[in-house]
């Protein structure tokens, strides 16, 4: 006890090695090998869940695809297979389960695919993410589009396109050269012959005489089979195609990849259409001379911008160029007929160049008035400067969900209108016939009087024709939900439009998933002249748009996944406000529709958020900023 020791009063910290972090946990290997054996899947057939179990499977079916499973709840989802195999809802979860490293595993795996009620088509776009990089997962996804019509296919093309970056490179590549070999040894004129139907607005399944057979399909050679025997499809995935190969955006050795990857793609379309029937190309001529309209719309711009002057001179050497035949390659204000990239089912043949305008703006864009062979004009802004495929991926993802209610019965009135990036600095806007609310504001003082002026009715509630205030109402309250869910910022009275008919509408989608430069922004744009408009908050028009409200905001969550699914195919596109936080992108969305909540909890949710909306200050302070700016500005 009286010897003395030596001791430090400060001593250092050591780092001592651990030969075991990060390696393998061998009693968690074993477990999980035991679990997913061959030989317990000969038992595992005949295993029904009792009622406790059930309502776990149940539970655990109907997660948000973001939420990740515990090892417990894989576990019991495997063992459960063949019971839940009846579900179709219940295969990505079974499909996420999997181990794809194992061999036996993957073998199981893929059995089962094939024994599984085959599921919805917009629930495969999930299999095309990058989760998933089993051929046999993504060929199953590619069997389910394949029953898609048309038009469901263009609303997910855009994404479709995008999922290309997660397929094989080599694959593709090896397509590619497949094709040329075949192109090689064929004689032309027999393979014209025998190359696929004419260029039509359907799609027969059944067709097989395209880019790979149905069985061995992957996504690129399946688009390009699609896109050739639908015009529509051939011109989106044309556009969509051609700004993801004119990116410039590339840092990594990858992103260099992903650009050939796109040119390779962009190649075999080409040649399939160049080598196809006489329809097919046709088509391929048709593409070409849009690229060749669209160079010279460049050039146009390109003139104006360069002249120092004001813009009412602008706008009149403007005019003086497109009536001037000689000035570009293409006669602009006369021209054979071309189906019009931002819709390919109105055919131009000129623009009237008396009509050309420039808007106020920093970048100056057209607006263009189309001469069509139908007879009415075409009316389009073209931006030159300006990356739409923020505002193109917004305006896709409105299109959807109002499709989306439209299938419950509910019309909102909604103005999704076209836009397509015809290259990564500019593109077309479709042009709506509308005034700003703030210009409405400024002319009438209400927005009443605006309707009233338009569409009086004597008999009807603030002299308003019924339908005009219904079309109102019905679309206030379809943005309110919608620009929630996207988290749409930069909300003011110039960038919500009004029609003659009633329909109000939002544009210029430069901030979203939050993002905002305005501070405290509130959580959707309903101001106090929208509420004044419906009557007031204890109106019985106002009640009428907060049920709308709810109803909408109900349906869309219940539509959640697909909704969630397009995110994640966004996740590597040079979207700016995903691409800030590319990881936190679809839990935003998620976060928004409340997913965790029931019905109920849902609808007072909203409830408190239009509540909130409505009585919120800070946007008052913020629009009368952005009045006196404007005022400046012009």
């Amino acid at each position: 006890g009286d010897e003395l020791y030596q001791f430090r009063d400060h001593p250092d910290i050591v780092l001592v090695p651990d030969s075991e972090m990060l390696q393998e946990n061998l009693v968690e290997s074993k477990h999980h090998n035991l679990t997913r054996s061959l030989h317990r899947g000969v038992s595992d057939k005949d295993l029904k869940p009792n009622s406790s179990i059930r309502d776990k499977l149940n539970k655990l079916v109907a997660y948000p695809p973001t939420k990740q499973l515990t090892t417990e709840e894989q576990d019991m989802i495997w063992k459960y297979r063949f019971y839940l195999s009846t579900q179709k809802q219940a295969l990505a979860k079974f499909l996420y389960c999997v181990n794809w490293e194992l061999a036996g595993e993957a073998r199981q795996a893929v059995d089962m695919l094939q024994q599984w009620m085959p599921m919805e088509v917009e629930d495969s776009l999930q299999f095309l993410s990058p989760a998933f990089t089993h051929p046999a997962v993504r060929r199953y996804a590619i069997s389910r589009l394949q029953q898609a019509s048309d038009d469901d296919l263009l609303l997910y093309l855009l994404q479709l396109v995008q999922a290309l970056k997660y397929e094989d490179f080599y694959e593709i590549n090896e397509a590619y050269k497949r094709m040329q070999m075949k192109e090689s040894t064929t004689p032309d004129d027999d393979y014209r012959e025998t190359s696929g139907p004419a260029v039509t607005e359907s799609y027969d399944s059944k067709t097989d005489s395209d880019p790979g057979s149905d069985g061995d399909q992957n996504l690129a050679t399946f688009l390009i089979q699609r896109a050739c025997h639908n015009s529509t499809l051939a011109n989106y995935f044309y556009w969509y195609l051609i700004t993801e190969c004119e990116d410039q955006e590339v840092t990594v050795e990858l992103d260099t990849k992903v650009r050939e990857m796109y040119l390779t793609v962009m190649r075999m379309f080409q040649e399939t259409l160049q080598n196809g029937c006489a329809e097919w190309q046709k088509q391929q001529q048709v593409l070409q001379r849009q690229v060749g309209l669209i160079d010279e719309l460049v050039k146009l711009v390109k003139s104006v911008q360069r002249e120092n002057c004001n813009r009412k001179k602008k706008i009149e050497q403007l005019q003086s160029l497109l009536a001037d035949s000689e000035a570009f390659k293409i006669n602009l204000a006369e021209f054979d007929p071309i189906p019009f990239p931002l819709d390919p089912r109105i055919s131009i043949r000129g623009i009237v160049s008396n009509n050309a305008i420039l808007f106020k703006s920093a970048l100056m864009p057209l607006r263009l008035t189309f001469k069509t062979t139908a007879g009415p004009e075409y009316v389009a802004i073209f931006k030159h400067g300006d990356d739409l495929r923020q505002d193109q991926f917004v305006l896709q993802i409105i299109t959807l969900m109002d499709k989306l209610l439209r299938l419950e019965n509910l019309d909102l009135k909604l103005t999704p209108y076209r836009v397509l990036a015809t290259g990564t600095k500019h593109g077309f806007v479709q042009y709506i016939d509308s005034l700003t609310v703030a210009d409405v504001l400024n002319s009438e003082g209400t927005i009443q009087n605006f309707l009233r002026k338009r569409h009086p009715s004597e008999s009807s509630v603030y002299g308003i024709a019924p339908d005009v205030m219904d079309a109102y109402i019905r679309s206030c309250a379809g943005y309110c939900v919608i620009t929630y869910i996207l988290g749409v910022g930069d909300r003011h009275l110039d960038n919500l439009l009004l029609t003659d008919s009633g329909k109000l509408f939002h544009i210029d989608f430069g901030y979203i998933l939050g993002r905002d430069p305005k501070p405290l922004p509130p959580p959707m744009k309903l101001s106090k002249e929208m509420v004044e408009a419906m009557g007031g908050t204890d109106s019985e028009h106002y009640h009428n748009f907060r049920k709308l409200c709810y109803t909408a905001f109900l349906h869309l969550r219940r539509n959640a996944n697909v909704i969630l699914y397009l995110f994640s195919l966004m996740v590597n596109a040079s979207v700016p406000d995903i691409a800030l936080e590319p990881d936190k992108a679809i839990k935003k969305v998620q976060d928004k529709l409340q997913l965790e909540k029931t019905d109920e909890q849902a609808v007072q949710f909203f409830k408190n958020l239009l509540d909130d909306s409505v009585s919120a200050v800070m946007p008052v302070l913020v629009e009368k900023f952005h009045q006196l700016a404007q005022h400046w500005r012009n």
